[in-house]
């Protein structure tokens, strides 16, 4: 559709896939719409592209155009742009894949990958063996969870999962035909045949609507997130392992890596997660485990075929096979067929019993008893590799089994480990109610902090519970109770992986922790805090949100573990301690260098807490940092591999937990092959954040310096955000967020209570909002003035001052991180379309004052950039972003000026149904072209 000047060789497959789904596209529009929507689309392309290149503040052709619109134009423009953005991503994926595997060919380990962290370790000096000691005690986690900012239809992301293969076989085709030295004859029929399969799913995607007409339930985005299991981590995680062991010559290494969830378990201001979305998330995820693993199963009696008269088998598989429950005689000499006959039928038993109403995918022909847990079904597994072991069957391992024994070891029948969280003040207000039914105290919520710590100690100690029976409890206690009821229940049904950790979200205080302590003793999960045995089923986690809370979370956790039995109990229930650390919050609360700073500093801190703690008790209590992330790098974002290398010295040390949120986890995790290599990364950062030699302590002067810098920026932050008159009123004008909070995108509502107020708003659509009107606030607002400040403190010693940022740039990780995610987000900025959204804003004085201060910050935070990185211009380090922001800017930039327009028609009273259409498939686009908004 349109050409790039100046194309590398490496850059030109890429290309000819933007052009050739481009192409596919437009024929597509002609198709369906005629060629006077598709003329009218490209004559809009074309006027961006101007406007982009002149930047005039007059009233411009393209803005007259987009007025004139009428409803059903502007919604088959939106859609356009809107398709071509989710296509390149595709074709950026295919080409990011493609690069990998010329570099691999070459014998070239990729930043991130398992290779090049093992060669890396090695160069070092660290021998396999410290590395295998390692993985078995480490603990390596991403989390999926279901927040408001994932805009994507599973039947969207199901057609386009389609077209990324399509690609992927039409490149390697080219590929072959570059290194054949005869050309296939064969090539231009499969290249049309390609074409013509590409063509039907582009023709499937015009004709899907890419919008929900009803909001999202807590069981569809339960379904959204299991449907990653089955297409990318049952099938790629194994694969993981495997290549660990060829790497490190072992034939196993602990289950280390497993996968986390959120979703029917996060009720932290979602009252649509109850009881009852928890066993459903539990049986949904045992249903998607087993149903796996009885294909498996098929799959391998197909293989193993041999007959006991060609080979031989041992005396445990012989024996299993008699109690199989198989007498055909069609298989009377085929042992491992009989085995696995049963192992089916004990499976189908355990479907049954684990997800009622599930159905196995094949009859089963005799039933058998179902296993008590995925250990049995292991040990059956077992059976049969040490019998292939031992008669030269060894050669079979590979393709089913192997795979098949590591799936079981880290997915169980559980399939994934489930975090129940719930806010604090919710927990104090259910212990009030049963503190006062119970006559043990009239008003809970009115003690101070020492007096609730002496209360809830008390009552942990005792065996007693605290529920009155037949006493009607409030709707809200009930509720809560049952969550609680339904996790033991849980632990007792599919194992203690099941649920794991229990989240506090706003911990300011160690009654907060022992209150959920408290509420889980009466479910029966945690025994006799001062008795000899106590043991606590579920770790309790605090979750650390705002500045107030990171700064006062070393203390919080030292009060803590000084309480009486609680550091006995920990040590005695596995003796590992979860640290949650959100990032979101304390960036809406301090802005983006504050909230990295202070995260840095807690996380130090909590270590230097817990190593104490080891000396105190005389055995180590494991700390495990969780790391709540988002998309955008206002909310953590960014590449987790750089991420994970930059958290202070000390603190990963093998364990570690992040949150996947989003949009994020469709475009790591859609593509199975892409979801490999992000997996890759986390493990790979966490071996060289754990086992390369630190180089040195971080200088004192650099911290001086960070700890400055964040003071200044904090300030320069407040100051606009929260000191400045109609802030708000400007964010919710200048931003689509009040339209955003009407997608049907998520169960959660977008503010926890209702209103215009930033402190109600939660974290998500405030990131959200910034990057949908391209100011991207919170991933660079503070910095600048934070630099200029530091710089002129001392006048005469601003060269020094600048040459001690330029040292912490090249050296300090951390420091390093930040501004190459500083870089990547005001690259993806635009003041002249920032600027457009300014105008809807109906106080235009404010507009003005608002957007002025803004601009000059944005200026600052650039020349701060280039003054210390010395590149001026973005992207300068990461040659491949930039290219991808270049190519998207002629079809991004006619969303922001439609979703401008068709927000001034929405709020101004035009009630056309397609005008709401198109903002909320305008919000779809954006959010796919620059793919970590949310």
């Amino acid at each position: 559709m349109n050409t790039y000047p100046n194309e590398s060789e490496k850059e030109r497959p890429l290309l000819e896939d933007i052009r050739l789904l481009g192409r596919i596209l437009g024929d597509v529009i002609r198709e369906q719409e005629g060629e006077d929507d598709f003329a009218l689309i490209e004559r809009i392309r074309q006027l961006a592209v101007a406007d982009r290149r002149e930047r005039s503040s007059d009233e411009v052709p393209l803005q007259r155009l987009l007025e004139q619109l009428s409803g059903d134009q502007t919604v088959t423009v939106v859609r356009a742009f809107t398709y071509f953005s989710h296509l390149a991503n595709l074709a950026e994926d295919q080409h990011f894949l493609r690069r990998r595997e010329v570099h691999e060919r070459r014998g070239e380990h990729s930043r991130g990958s398992i290779a090049g962290a093992l060669e890396a370790l090695r160069q070092a000096g660290v021998d396999n063996g410290a590395i295998v000691r390692m993985l078995d005690n480490a603990y390596v986690s991403p989390v999926l969870t279901a927040h408001p900012t994932e805009v994507q239809r599973k039947s969207i992301l199901d057609a386009e999962k389609t077209i990324a293969a399509l690609l992927a076989q039409r490149g390697q085709w080219l590929e072959q035909s570059r290194l054949d030295a005869q050309p296939d004859a064969r090539l231009p029929g499969r290249l049309a045949d390609n074409e013509e399969a590409l063509r039907a799913r582009v023709t499937q995607l015009w004709q899907t609507r890419l919008l929900r007409y009803s909001r999202l339930s807590v069981q569809d985005e339960i379904e959204n997130a299991l449907s990653y299991y089955e297409a990318t981590f049952l099938r790629e995680i194994p694969q993981l392992y495997a290549e660990l062991e060829k790497r490190l010559h072992e034939p196993h290494i602990a289950s280390f890596f497993r996968m986390g969830q959120w979703i029917g378990g996060d009720r932290d201001g979602n009252p649509n997660v109850t009881a009852q979305t928890l066993r459903y998330a539990l049986r949904r995820q045992a249903a998607v485990a087993l149903r796996h693993y009885l294909d498996e199963v098929h799959a391998l009696g197909a293989e193993l075929s041999m007959s006991e008269r060609r080979a031989g088998v041992s005396a445990e598989l012989r024996a299993l096979a008699e109690r199989s429950g198989d007498d055909s005689p069609h298989r009377d000499d085929e042992p491992y067929r009989r085995v696995l006959t049963g192992i089916y039928a004990r499976l189908a038993a355990t479907l049954a019993q684990l997800s009622p109403g599930a159905q196995p995918p094949r009859l089963v022909q005799r039933p058998g008893p179902a296993y008590a847990h995925a250990g049995e079904l292991l040990a059956d597994l077992q059976v049969i590799a040490e019998s292939l072991r031992s008669h030269h069957g060894t050669a079979l391992l590979s393709a089913h089994l192997q795979p098949l024994l590591r799936k079981v070891e880290v997915f169980g029948f559980h399939l994934t480990t489930l975090d129940m969280r719930q806010s604090s003040d919710q927990h104090e207000a259910v212990l009030t109610e049963l503190l006062q039914v119970a006559r043990v105290e009239s008003d809970y919520a009115a003690l101070d902090e020492a007096a609730r710590c002496r209360l809830l100690l008390q009552l942990l100690g005792e065996a007693r519970p605290l529920r009155v029976l037949d006493h009607a409890y409030s709707d809200k206690a009930q509720g809560e109770l049952a969550i609680f009821d339904a996790a033991r229940e849980a632990l007792t049904t599919y194992g203690p992986q099941a649920i794991r950790h229990y989240i506090i979200s706003h911990t300011e205080s160690v009654s907060d922790l022992l209150e959920a302590l408290l509420l889980l003793k009466e479910a029966g999960l945690v025994q006799g805090l001062l008795a000899e045995g106590a043991r606590a089923a579920i770790i309790v986690v605090p979750l650390f949100e705002t500045i107030g809370d990171l700064r006062n979370a070393p203390g919080i956790m030292r009060d803590y573990y000084a309480q009486d039995g609680i550091a006995r109990m920990v040590l005695a229930s596995g003796a590992e301690q979860d640290i949650m650390l959100g990032y979101s919050d304390s960036n809406k609360d301090g802005g983006i260098l504050t909230s990295n700073w202070e995260l840095y500093v807690a996380e130090t801190r909590l270590a230097e807490c817990f190593a104490e703690l080891g000396r105190q008790h005389g055995s180590a209590i494991g700390l495990r940092m969780f790391h709540g992330r988002g998309g955008a790098v206002g909310r953590g974002g960014g590449p987790s591999y750089d991420a994970i290398l930059a958290q202070p010295p000390g603190t990963v040390c093998g364990q570690i937990r992040l949150t996947e949120q989003g949009e994020v986890i469709g475009s790591k995790y859609a593509n199975p092959e892409i979801g490999r290599r992000n997996l890759e990364t986390l493990v790979a950062a966490t071996l060289e954040a754990t086992l390369l030699p630190q180089r040195r302590e971080v200088p004192a002067d650099f911290l001086q310096a960070a700890q400055q810098l964040s003071d200044a920026s904090m300030a320069a932050y407040r100051q606009l955000v929260y000191e400045t008159p109609d802030f708000a009123s400007y964010f919710f004008n200048a931003t689509p967020v009040r339209e955003i909070a009407e997608l049907n995108i998520g169960s959660r509502p977008a503010s926890r209570k209702p209103g215009q107020r930033l402190e109600d708003l939660r974290a998500i659509p405030w990131g959200f909002g910034w990057g949908q009107s391209r100011l991207t606030l919170p991933g660079w607002y503070g910095f600048g003035s934070a630099v200029a400040h530091y710089l002129e403190a001392e006048p005469a010693g601003r060269d020094e001052r600048l040459a001690r940022l330029q040292q912490m740039a090249r050296e300090w990780p951390f420091f390093r991180t930040l501004l190459s995610n500083m870089d990547m987000v005001l690259a993806k900025s635009d003041l002249a379309l920032a600027e457009r959204y300014s105008t809807l804003v109906p106080d235009q004085a404010l507009a003005r004052q608002v957007f002025a201060a803004m601009a000059a910050e944005w200026q600052r935070t650039v020349l701060a950039l280039t003054q210390i990185t010395g590149h001026g211009e973005r992207l300068a380090a990461n040659p491949g972003l930039a290219r991808s922001i270049r190519h998207r800017f002629p079809y991004i930039d006619p969303l922001h000026h439609l979703q401008v327009e068709l927000l001034r028609r929405w709020r101004a009273g035009e009630t056309d149904e397609r005008v709401q259409t198109a903002i909320h498939i305008s919000i779809n686009g954006i959010a796919a072209a620059l793919r970590n908004t949310g």
